[in-house]
């Protein structure tokens, strides 16, 4: 079985540079420019860059540059089952070893587009960095040495779209890239040259890239009728927030052309309705899910009390403590409740339940507060998810911090509530309500507590 490889395809015009050649990139950013090419008429290549000296770019480059992305979900109840040979990307990089042809794409003036994903540790700032050690500086850095190379040639700055999973991940990109400018002597005109020609955007992305296929890429490739080393894959959901100035959405229209691509003033209610409501239905709900016996987001939703706690918990106790639009944040609350059905993907709940000390506490604790303030009683459900929390890290399947996992295995309700560095402040008002639950659950199991509760 041949390869997967370009036959008469027109390699596109080289728009965009991309730090990342990972799962999600292509299976997200890479998909659009595709759309945008092949149904839009546009004309936008993507090089790419290997952030780490290990990656797929070898793999990348023996293919042309092409993979095959397979979409797969539930939209509108149906399932949706979706493949398509993404030739987007022109070429891939690894700047360790071609150093020189890096740079060179920093002379390229049809060059317009930034994007990454170098991991939430990829934005980092490094004193005592040498600015002629390409390998050994941060990825802000090697991208101020590719600005300043720009810079040098007199062309136009960009459009910067990291997706890196941080609060504020343009405003943070771009001051390292000024702190290397300064540590280096880049001098005023440069940091001038940064502010006033480059446009850094803080985004949110929102997809989940479930990647290789490891048990059934065999199977797939037979169906191809080719070999695609490479192959991607990802729900039908996806949402790309942009806080940046309107007027550079128009160079590359993804919001024109039915991709949910929403540029905006303020990021801000957006990430706070994800967190709210997508990982914070996930943190209220999977401890007492897998407390009732369930080992997955899927069997937990088909489970009808494990199922009406989720639903209720999002719709009855987060969604109104959130000031965006109602029938904003119902369909959103909509698409998550399909999300989490997608037969498609087995995501265990033991992988979920991961530090969940600290995930409650950003996920979910906002929302049980927020609705304290403005009804003047508790949200039964998103207090019981806490006894459950409690009552979950008193088996061993509880995986966090040593010293979390050893004090919560051991103390009391009372205790654990008192600990304001676990969550920002004294929960001790909870306690009568916690203890309840957590008797309720010795007394009768969790699937009858749920019910009571319910």
């Amino acid at each position: 079985m041949e390869l997967l490889k370009r036959t008469n395809q027109k390699m596109h015009t080289e728009r965009v540079m991309q730090f990342g050649e990972g799962n999600f990139l292509r299976g997200f950013v890479d998909w659009m420019i595709d759309r945008l090419n092949k149904e839009n008429g546009g004309d936008y290549g993507v090089v790419v860059v290997q952030p780490l000296p290990g990656g797929l770019a070898q793999m990348i480059n023996d293919q042309q540059g092409l993979y095959t992305l397979y979409l797969r979900g539930l939209q509108g109840g149906e399932k949706i089952e979706e493949t398509r040979i993404v030739d987007a990307i022109t070429r891939c990089l690894n700047p360790y070893e071609q150093t020189e042809e890096f740079f060179a794409c920093a002379l390229n003036p049809d060059l317009r587009f930034i994007v990454s994903n170098t991991t939430e540790a990829g934005i980092e700032y490094k004193p005592n960095q040498d600015k002629d050690d390409f390998a050994g500086t941060t990825f802000p850095g090697r991208l101020t040495m590719f600005m300043k190379k720009r810079f040098d040639a007199g062309l136009d700055g960009f459009v910067l779209l990291p997706c890196e999973l941080i609060d504020k991940n343009g405003d943070n990109l771009k001051e390292c890239i000024l702190k290397y400018a300064s540590d280096w002597g880049y001098g005023e005109d440069f940091v001038k040259w940064v502010n006033e020609k480059n446009h850094f955007t803080n985004t949110l992305v929102d997809r989940i890239v479930t990647g290789y296929p490891r048990d059934n890429a065999a199977e797939m490739c037979k169906q191809y009728g080719y070999r695609d080393n490479v192959i991607d894959t990802a729900e039908i959901f996806h949402l790309w927030v942009i806080e940046g100035d309107k007027k550079y959405a128009e160079e590359i229209p993804f919001h024109k052309h039915g991709m949910h691509v929403l540029w905006t003033d303020d990021v801000t209610p957006y990430k706070k309705r994800k967190v709210r409501i997508l990982n914070g239905a996930h943190t209220m709900s999977v401890l007492a899910a897998r407390l009732a016996g369930l080992e997955t987001v899927g069997e937990m939703m088909n489970d009808p009390d494990t199922f009406k706690f989720v639903h209720d918990g999002i719709f009855e106790e987060i969604i109104p403590t959130l000031d965006l639009p109602k029938e904003e944040l119902t369909e959103f609350a909509n698409d998550v409740i399909e999300r989490f059905k997608n037969p498609f993907i087995k995501h265990y709940l033991l992988s979920i339940a991961l530090n969940s000390v600290s995930k409650y506490k950003v996920r979910v604790l906002p929302s049980v507060l927020e609705y304290i303030k403005r009804y003047n009683k508790e949200p039964k459900k998103l207090v019981f998810a806490l006894a459950a929390l409690i009552k979950f890290y008193r088996t061993d399947e509880a995986n966090d911090d040593a010293e979390v996992m050893e004090f919560m295995k051991k103390a009391t309700p009372a205790e654990i509530l008192k600990r304001t560095d676990y969550w920002d402040e004294d929960l001790s008002s909870l306690l009568p309500s916690i203890e309840k639950y957590i008797a309720e659950i010795e007394s009768k199991g969790m699937r009858e507590a749920l019910k009571e509760v319910l």
